[in-house]
Protein backbone atom coordinates (compact mmCIF):
# COMPACT_ATOMS: atom_id res chain seq x y z
CA UNK A 1 0.00 0.00 0.00
CA UNK A 2 1.31 3.48 -0.83
CA UNK A 3 1.97 5.93 1.98
CA UNK A 4 -0.71 8.45 0.93
CA UNK A 5 -4.44 8.24 0.27
CA UNK A 6 -5.42 7.22 -3.24
CA UNK A 7 -8.80 7.05 -4.95
CA UNK A 8 -9.84 3.67 -6.28
CA UNK A 9 -11.19 3.43 -9.83
CA UNK A 10 -14.70 2.58 -8.62
CA UNK A 11 -14.73 5.76 -6.51
CA UNK A 12 -13.41 8.13 -9.17
CA UNK A 13 -15.53 10.99 -10.51
CA UNK A 14 -15.21 13.79 -13.04
CA UNK A 15 -11.74 14.45 -14.46
CA UNK A 16 -10.20 11.61 -12.49
CA UNK A 17 -12.73 9.14 -13.88
CA UNK A 18 -11.91 10.43 -17.37
CA UNK A 19 -8.19 9.82 -16.83
CA UNK A 20 -8.78 6.37 -15.40
CA UNK A 21 -11.05 5.49 -18.33
CA UNK A 22 -8.45 6.68 -20.84
CA UNK A 23 -5.81 4.39 -19.38
CA UNK A 24 -8.22 1.51 -18.87
CA UNK A 25 -9.02 1.53 -22.59
CA UNK A 26 -5.41 0.60 -23.38
CA UNK A 27 -4.36 -1.36 -20.27
CA UNK A 28 -7.65 -2.72 -18.96
CA UNK A 29 -7.41 -0.72 -15.71
CA UNK A 30 -5.59 2.33 -14.32
CA UNK A 31 -2.18 1.43 -12.96
CA UNK A 32 -1.10 1.74 -9.35
CA UNK A 33 1.27 4.50 -10.42
CA UNK A 34 -1.56 6.47 -12.01
CA UNK A 35 -3.61 6.12 -8.84
CA UNK A 36 -0.78 7.68 -6.82
CA UNK A 37 -1.75 11.07 -8.24
CA UNK A 38 -5.47 10.61 -7.81
CA UNK A 39 -5.93 13.35 -5.19
CA UNK A 40 -5.10 15.83 -7.98
CA UNK A 41 -6.80 14.78 -11.23
CA UNK A 42 -5.01 17.35 -13.39
CA UNK A 43 -1.69 15.88 -12.29
CA UNK A 44 -2.92 12.47 -13.43
CA UNK A 45 -3.86 13.92 -16.82
CA UNK A 46 -0.49 15.65 -17.14
CA UNK A 47 1.42 12.48 -16.28
CA UNK A 48 -0.56 10.46 -18.81
CA UNK A 49 0.04 13.11 -21.48
CA UNK A 50 3.79 13.11 -20.85
CA UNK A 51 3.82 9.31 -20.93
CA UNK A 52 1.96 9.25 -24.24
CA UNK A 53 4.26 11.88 -25.77
CA UNK A 54 7.39 10.13 -24.54
CA UNK A 55 6.39 6.80 -26.03
CA UNK A 56 5.11 8.27 -29.30
CA UNK A 57 8.40 9.65 -30.62
CA UNK A 58 9.30 8.08 -33.96
CA UNK A 59 13.02 7.39 -33.75
CA UNK A 60 15.62 4.65 -34.15
CA UNK A 61 15.06 3.53 -30.56
CA UNK A 62 13.72 -0.02 -30.40
CA UNK A 63 11.35 -1.57 -27.89
CA UNK A 64 14.24 -3.61 -26.53
CA UNK A 65 16.27 -0.44 -25.98
CA UNK A 66 13.35 1.26 -24.25
CA UNK A 67 13.04 -1.75 -21.93
CA UNK A 68 16.79 -1.51 -21.24
CA UNK A 69 16.38 2.12 -20.13
CA UNK A 70 13.38 1.25 -17.97
CA UNK A 71 15.17 -1.62 -16.23
CA UNK A 72 18.57 0.01 -15.79
CA UNK A 73 17.21 3.33 -14.55
CA UNK A 74 14.98 1.50 -12.10
CA UNK A 75 17.66 -0.75 -10.63
CA UNK A 76 19.98 2.22 -10.25
CA UNK A 77 17.22 4.01 -8.35
CA UNK A 78 16.22 0.83 -6.48
CA UNK A 79 12.62 1.11 -7.68
CA UNK A 80 11.25 -2.43 -7.58
CA UNK A 81 7.84 -1.39 -8.88
CA UNK A 82 9.34 -0.24 -12.20
CA UNK A 83 12.25 -2.68 -12.49
CA UNK A 84 9.83 -5.60 -12.22
CA UNK A 85 8.12 -4.39 -15.40
CA UNK A 86 11.50 -4.01 -17.10
CA UNK A 87 12.38 -7.61 -16.27
CA UNK A 88 9.14 -8.84 -17.81
CA UNK A 89 9.70 -6.81 -20.99
CA UNK A 90 13.32 -7.89 -21.43
CA UNK A 91 12.63 -11.57 -20.72
CA UNK A 92 10.09 -11.61 -23.53
CA UNK A 93 12.92 -10.81 -25.97
CA UNK A 94 15.62 -13.07 -27.40
CA UNK A 95 18.73 -12.73 -25.26
CA UNK A 96 16.86 -10.72 -22.67
CA UNK A 97 18.30 -12.64 -19.73
CA UNK A 98 21.81 -11.86 -20.96
CA UNK A 99 20.95 -8.16 -21.11
CA UNK A 100 19.52 -8.28 -17.58
CA UNK A 101 22.64 -10.03 -16.30
CA UNK A 102 24.96 -7.48 -17.94
CA UNK A 103 22.96 -4.57 -16.52
CA UNK A 104 22.78 -6.11 -13.06
CA UNK A 105 26.55 -6.54 -13.00
CA UNK A 106 27.41 -3.22 -14.67
CA UNK A 107 29.12 -5.03 -17.56
CA UNK A 108 27.91 -2.69 -20.28
CA UNK A 109 30.78 -3.77 -22.53
CA UNK A 110 29.00 -7.15 -22.91
CA UNK A 111 26.12 -5.43 -24.72
CA UNK A 112 26.13 -4.54 -28.40
CA UNK A 113 27.48 -1.10 -29.29
CA UNK A 114 24.12 0.70 -29.34
CA UNK A 115 22.88 -0.87 -26.11
CA UNK A 116 26.22 -0.19 -24.38
CA UNK A 117 26.08 3.48 -25.37
CA UNK A 118 22.49 3.77 -24.11
CA UNK A 119 23.39 2.00 -20.86
CA UNK A 120 26.34 4.32 -20.16
CA UNK A 121 24.23 7.41 -20.88
CA UNK A 122 21.36 6.12 -18.76
CA UNK A 123 23.70 5.30 -15.89
CA UNK A 124 25.40 8.69 -15.89
CA UNK A 125 22.22 10.75 -16.32
CA UNK A 126 20.58 8.76 -13.50
CA UNK A 127 23.32 8.72 -10.87
CA UNK A 128 25.33 11.87 -11.76
CA UNK A 129 23.20 14.17 -13.93
CA UNK A 130 25.31 17.21 -13.19
CA UNK A 131 28.33 15.58 -14.80
CA UNK A 132 26.77 15.04 -18.23
CA UNK A 133 28.75 16.81 -20.97
CA UNK A 134 28.42 17.13 -24.73
CA UNK A 135 30.76 14.18 -25.18
CA UNK A 136 28.09 11.94 -23.65
CA UNK A 137 25.71 12.91 -26.45
CA UNK A 138 28.50 12.50 -29.00
CA UNK A 139 28.96 8.93 -27.72
CA UNK A 140 25.36 8.21 -28.70
CA UNK A 141 25.89 9.75 -32.14
CA UNK A 142 29.08 7.71 -32.55
CA UNK A 143 27.10 4.45 -32.62
CA UNK A 144 24.75 5.82 -35.28
CA UNK A 145 21.92 7.53 -33.42
CA UNK A 146 20.54 10.71 -34.99
CA UNK A 147 19.53 13.70 -32.89
CA UNK A 148 15.85 12.73 -32.78
CA UNK A 149 16.87 9.40 -31.28
CA UNK A 150 19.21 11.13 -28.83
CA UNK A 151 16.23 13.24 -27.78
CA UNK A 152 14.12 10.09 -27.45
CA UNK A 153 16.77 8.37 -25.30
CA UNK A 154 17.06 11.44 -23.08
CA UNK A 155 13.27 11.67 -22.72
CA UNK A 156 13.00 8.00 -21.72
CA UNK A 157 15.77 8.30 -19.15
CA UNK A 158 14.26 11.48 -17.72
CA UNK A 159 10.79 9.95 -17.66
CA UNK A 160 11.84 6.80 -15.83
CA UNK A 161 13.78 8.85 -13.29
CA UNK A 162 10.70 10.97 -12.63
CA UNK A 163 8.54 7.87 -12.34
CA UNK A 164 11.04 6.17 -10.02
CA UNK A 165 11.13 9.16 -7.69
CA UNK A 166 7.37 9.36 -7.48
CA UNK A 167 7.11 5.62 -6.77
CA UNK A 168 9.96 5.56 -4.25
CA UNK A 169 8.87 8.77 -2.54
CA UNK A 170 5.29 7.61 -1.99
CA UNK A 171 5.92 3.98 -1.10
CA UNK A 172 4.80 2.21 -4.26
CA UNK A 173 6.51 -1.18 -4.03
CA UNK A 174 5.72 -4.30 -6.03
CA UNK A 175 6.57 -7.73 -4.66
CA UNK A 176 5.14 -9.57 -7.65
CA UNK A 177 8.55 -10.36 -9.18
CA UNK A 178 11.11 -11.54 -6.63
CA UNK A 179 13.90 -11.45 -9.21
CA UNK A 180 13.36 -7.72 -9.61
CA UNK A 181 13.87 -7.16 -5.91
CA UNK A 182 17.02 -9.27 -6.02
CA UNK A 183 18.32 -7.12 -8.86
CA UNK A 184 18.05 -4.07 -6.64
CA UNK A 185 20.87 -5.46 -4.50
CA UNK A 186 23.17 -5.55 -7.50
CA UNK A 187 23.41 -1.89 -8.46
CA UNK A 188 26.14 -1.43 -11.08
CA UNK A 189 29.33 -0.04 -9.64
CA UNK A 190 28.40 -0.70 -6.01
CA UNK A 191 28.96 -3.57 -3.62
CA UNK A 192 26.14 -6.09 -3.32
CA UNK A 193 23.77 -5.27 -0.52
CA UNK A 194 20.74 -7.04 0.93
CA UNK A 195 17.28 -5.86 -0.04
CA UNK A 196 14.86 -5.37 2.80
CA UNK A 197 11.53 -7.09 2.31
CA UNK A 198 8.64 -4.71 1.92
Amino acid sequence: MPWITTIAPEEAEGRLAEAYAWQARSLGRPTEFTQLGSLEPELVHARLSIYRATFSVESQLTGRQRALILYLGSILNRTSHCSSLGIVQLRELTGGDDVIRALDEGRYEDLDAEEAAIARYTHKLTVAPGTIVEADVEALRAVGFDDRTVLDINSHVAHINYTNRVANGLGLVTDQFVSAKQALSRVPGEEQRPVKAS
